[in-house]
Formats: C-alpha cells, structure tokens, sequence
C-alpha cells in the first residue's frame, strides 16, 4: 500500500507552498488562494487548504483566557476591538505533537537547509542529536511543525 495523498489546513496556501517548494523541493501541481497541491519526488501530493474561521478560534478576553487586541490592534487591552466578547482566528491549531517530517540524504544537507531557514529570518535551533537523528523542528509558515532529519 501507497500513501499518496495528505492534506493540511493552513493560514495561507499560497505561502506554504511556495515556503515548501523552496526549503523541501517539492513540486507545485496548481491550486488556487484556497488550496494548492505539491507533489514530492515520490508522487505524493500534499494538499494545502485555507483555514476556516472554526480551525482556530481563540476566545479572547480574560473570560476565554485568550489575548485581546484592543482598538489600535495591540494585545495590552483586555477586552477586543469594539467592546464586546468575540472570537479571532489566530491560526491553524494542531496538537503539540503534530509535526511533518523531511528526511534528508545527510546531516550536511541537514545543516544547509537550517543555515538558509536562519539566513532567511526564520527562528530555528541548531540541529541536534534527537532519537538517533541529526535533527531539528520549527514553527513553518501556515501553523504547522515540521522536522528535518538526516
């Protein structure tokens, strides 16, 4: 049996794609601002969708224990913009486990795709030994993690 499809919900397609397309060499197959589709050199297709408002609610407010943003869009206020009780969507939430993971032909390519996240302002820690990899995880545009391994 063959994997050949995954779909994530994501705050932005067109962004996580070409974020993937560039990092993972994955290969635009089309889509639009509400889903695209990537092929990697396998043939699985990664399906990317538009998140919908209920993806990701946060309440806000000191009721919902969420951040508010007051009037200027700041999150020192504690009630949201308006006055009223209400729900923003802050981002795709998966659990804290959820991750995708690349695996790479080496721990120098390894290397090489977290020196280009970092020189391109990404906020990723070194790699590390991790469960018998050279490895490292961070937060990629869209809301989702993803590991690099080799």
């Amino acid at each position: 049996m063959t994997l050949n499809h995954l779909n994530l919900t994501v705050t932005d397609p067109i962004e996580t794609s070409a974020f993937l397309a560039k990092y993972f060499r994955l290969q635009p197959a089309g889509g639009n601002a509400g889903m695209q589709m990537l092929r990697d050199d396998g043939g699985m297709v990664l399906t990317l969708m538009k998140a919908r408002p209920d993806d990701g609610r946060v309440n806000e407010g000191p009721e919902g224990g969420g951040r508010a943003e007051g009037p200027e869009g700041g999150m020192n206020s504690t009630r949201p913009e308006g006055g009223a009780k209400a729900e923003r969507l802050k981002g795709v939430r998966y659990p804290s486990s959820f991750h995708i993971g690349f695996i790479q032909p080496s721990p120098a390519r390894v290397d090489e795709i977290n020196k280009q996240l970092r020189d391109d302002g990404f906020n990723v820690d070194a790699p590390a030994h991790l469960h018998g990899s050279w490895t490292f995880y961070f937060q990629a545009p869209g809301g989702f993690t993803v590991e690099v391994l080799g």
